[in-house]
């Protein structure tokens, strides 16, 4: 049996922009309950809320899952990642597939170059490890002598990375393109170490 929450979100999935009152009928329980629900929901960043004018009178509120929610339901992105990547190396040279995952990261650190005009070293940083936490990563940077170590705990790619280890190339072309300086990586999880590390120097 599923719980109310979970009950709450399969509705939004099949019917985004739902009321309070929908939920409420769709769950088998009274609106105020769902008011409680639904503000837990959206405070983990599952839902999302925006009023919406109905006629006459003040506008209600419409509910809809966040790229967050949507994937508490199961998806099959790991196996469609993995079959179009195979192909892809099936019709281009091996240095050709690495050289799109490095234009991802160069695309990607163009649309933060504005952000980046007259920040410092570790100010940079700080922006690299909330836009690689966007991107599902648990990452922490500490400056060590005349170095900077930036340890990426946990990664999104991990699985995909088993069989396409190219992929561990959008990461390190992304920090050396938002650092202004080359990233070395000195670990990798796929090497067998607990995280992905890259160290560039301070300038």
């Amino acid at each position: 049996m599923k719980n109310t929450r979970e009950k709450i979100l399969l509705a939004l999935l099949r019917k985004p922009r739902s009321t309070i009152n929908d939920l409420a009928e769709i769950a088998e329980i009274n609106p105020i309950s769902v008011r409680h629900h639904l503000s837990n929901l959206q405070a983990g960043g599952f839902i999302s809320a925006e009023e919406e004018r109905h006629g006459v009178g003040r506008p209600r509120l419409v509910y809809t899952l966040t790229d967050e929610g949507s994937e508490k339901f199961p998806t099959r992105y790991l196996q469609l990642t993995t079959r179009i990547l195979n192909q892809l190396k099936e019709i281009l040279p091996k240095p050709l597939v690495k050289e799109l995952f490095s234009q991802v990261a160069f695309n990607l650190a163009e649309e933060y170059s504005d952000q980046l005009k007259g920040l410092d070293m570790e100010e940079r940083l700080n922006i690299i490890q909330d836009l690689l936490a966007k991107e599902g990563f648990t990452v922490e940077w500490e400056k060590l002598g005349q170095q900077y170590h930036i340890h990426e705990i946990s990664c999104p790619y991990i699985k995909v990375g088993i069989n396409h280890p190219e992929i561990c190339s959008m990461d390190e072309t992304l920090i050396s393109q938002m650092l202004a300086v080359p990233a070395e990586q000195i670990q990798c999880v796929l090497s067998g170490d607990d995280r992905c590390t890259y160290v560039v120097e301070s300038v």
